[in-house]
């Protein structure tokens, strides 16, 4: 019986837990038996898959100490970076003082035009840490344009950063994060714009896209009779981000993003031709390098969300976006002998590289060049988090559940308000848990999947502002920056690391200190003493999720052992 069932639970058994039953026609007397959790329905496994934001830190914070081992040290400062006075005195007015010790490794390289791939903890500062270098550089070139007096003759033409993001949430997220960037007057320093879900493409084009795969992909291949929109968008694009590129590297994302990158490094080695023939380029131009037919390529679009669900980017040849059609071209031989007129960053908090087929060995393969940031704590225990591993039973897992709740509503850190997460495995669960603390007079709010996009983004913007409880699935665990969130439940245990790593890293976040409670029962028991163990051994948690059937074989071996010296 899984724990949405717990909805349905008799009332003798709520009143043993402490609960008080609320009338309602869903409880079912003929319940005699109680079980908080299923066990897992697979083996573990390590997938591959309005307001102003926050500063990095809180006054309380800094005042207690909280973020040493976050900031870069006080030499280090935005100008040191190569970051302008204008940006730096954005960022000082958006709340960001300083920079994080993410941001003092990346940023130099971002201002270079080498590809860089930042692989940093949840909360260490990742998304200035690329936007801050790519809005230095639009910043510094429209200044040299306004200096030289000249113009792009080419209508249309304005240097673009586009950031991929997996999701809506996330793409008004970093929207908010850079138009919180104002000049002297007051106004945004770059524009931007996001483009997913509802929103079309924006009437003026901003100077910075933030967009899911699938809304650009439609955007590109929309009606366009003259076929100029998408050379007119690659060729203004200069600067790619993929923010949580694990994810989009992977799984039903694979296809999008793969098509996307074949497209704008092929947009690059077109370019790149038509320069060593010293033909003048221009958005939109006839030149026979932009106006090469791809109308095979718009039926294939239909369906990309559905395709190879699951599976693993592969060595493998394809077709190259805008050639002629009938040819094909393997992918790896783009990027040999042309000149670069486009820089990529990759941006992740998991990125495992331990296997061809995982995100970080795709970017192996296909970046090699590239710059590896990584951060101090990528897949490993954060010293600052506190760990509560609380063992449950069909009888004693609403009262640990409630205790945790109350647990961390109780704690006196600082005055901001008290915000906890916790998470289920599945949107039946998440409804479970809901009822079982409003039964109990503990307010919360529900965040899942099968809310609508509005709901959500409401939902969330009440738990930023007033704090509480949020009880959610890992819709909410990956890239949402919610300020001072003290404590993460575990309701039911990560069926994943990169679950597991999203889920503890909304605590902790930006140098503070936090608490993950996880409830878990015989069947995790295992699994959580390989967490805690890599944990203590400062190694990779994901090791603890291996897939491999030895491991999974050793786990079983140790269990028996223990049983067989009990019985003995």
């Amino acid at each position: 019986m899984a724990l949405h069932h717990l909805r349905l639970a008799p009332h003798a058994l709520l009143r043993v837990a402490g609960l008080q039953p609320r009338a309602s026609s869903r409880l079912a007397a003929h319940h005699h038996r109680l079980l908080f959790f299923a066990p897992p329905a697979r083996p573990w496994r390590l997938l591959s898959p309005a307001a102003r934001p926050r500063a990095l830190t809180t006054a309380a914070a800094e005042a207690d100490g909280a973020v040493d081992g976050f900031f870069a040290e006080e030499s280090t400062s935005w100008g040191s970076l190569g970051v302008s006075d204008r940006l730096a005195s954005a960022l000082r007015g958006a709340g960001l003082a300083r920079p994080s010790l993410v941001q003092a490794a990346c940023i130099p390289h971002v201002l270079t035009a080498n590809d860089v791939i930042v692989a940093a903890e949840t909360g260490s500062g990742k998304t200035h840490g690329y936007l801050v270098p790519l809005i230095e550089k639009l910043c510094s070139k429209s200044s040299n344009t306004e200096d030289d007096n000249s113009q792009d003759t080419a209508p249309g033409a304005h240097d673009i950063v586009l950031v991929l993001c997996p999701n809506v949430m996330l793409c008004e997220q970093v929207v908010r994060m850079a138009s919180s960037l104002l000049d002297e007057s007051g106004e945004p320093l770059k524009s931007a714009a996001a483009v997913c879900g509802p929103k079309g493409w924006p009437a003026v084009h901003p100077d910075i896209l933030v967009a899911t795969p699938a809304a650009l992909l439609n955007y590109l291949f929309d009606y366009d009779p003259e076929k100029r929109r998408r050379e007119r968008f690659m060729h203004n694009v200069k600067f790619v981000v993929f923010d949580e590129a694990d994810m989009l590297l992977c799984g039903s994302f694979e296809n999008q993003v793969i098509r996307l990158i074949h497209m704008l490094r092929f947009h690059e080695k077109q370019l790149s031709r038509a320069q060593d023939a010293g033909k003048e380029v221009s958005p939109g131009s006839d030149d026979e390098y932009h106006h090469e037919g791809s109308d095979s390529e718009d039926s294939e679009f239909n369906g990309l969300d559905e395709e190879n669900e699951g599976n693993l980017v592969q060595d493998r040849p394809g077709k190259v976006e805008n050639s002629p059609a009938g040819a094909r071209k393997d992918w790896r031989r783009v990027r040999k002998m042309y000149k670069r007129s486009k820089q990529y960053v990759f941006v992740a908090a998991t990125l495992p590289q331990s296997g061809k087929r995982t995100a970080g060995g795709v970017l192996k393969r296909m970046f090699p060049d590239a710059v590896w940031v990584s951060g101090t704590y990528l897949h490993r225990h954060n010293p600052r988090l506190e760990r509560r591993w609380i063992e449950v039973t069909a009888d004693t897992q609403v009262d640990a559940l409630l205790d945790a709740v109350k647990y961390g509503l109780k704690r006196k850190d600082h005055d901001a308000p008290k915000r906890t997460m916790v998470f289920t495995n599945t949107v039946d669960a998440a409804n479970s848990v809901s009822d079982i603390l409003q039964r109990v007079g503990i307010p919360c709010i529900l965040y899942h999947r099968e809310s609508s996009v509005e709901e959500r983004a409401n939902n969330l913007q009440s738990f930023r502002e007033n704090g509480g409880v949020l009880v959610c699935t890992d819709a909410a665990a990956r890239g949402l920056d919610v300020p001072n969130v003290s404590h993460v439940i575990q309701a039911e245990f990560a069926a994943c690391a990169v679950d597991f790593l999203h889920r503890v890293g909304r605590t902790a976040r930006a140098g503070q200190s936090g608490i993950v409670t996880s409830l878990f029962t015989e069947a995790n028991r295992d699994l959580v003493r390989a967490v805690r163990q890599a944990e203590e051994l400062a190694q990779p948690v994901e090791r603890a999720f291996s897939r491999k059937r030895s491991f999974r074989n050793k786990l079983k071996k140790q269990a028996l052992q223990r049983r067989e010296a009990s019985l003995a």
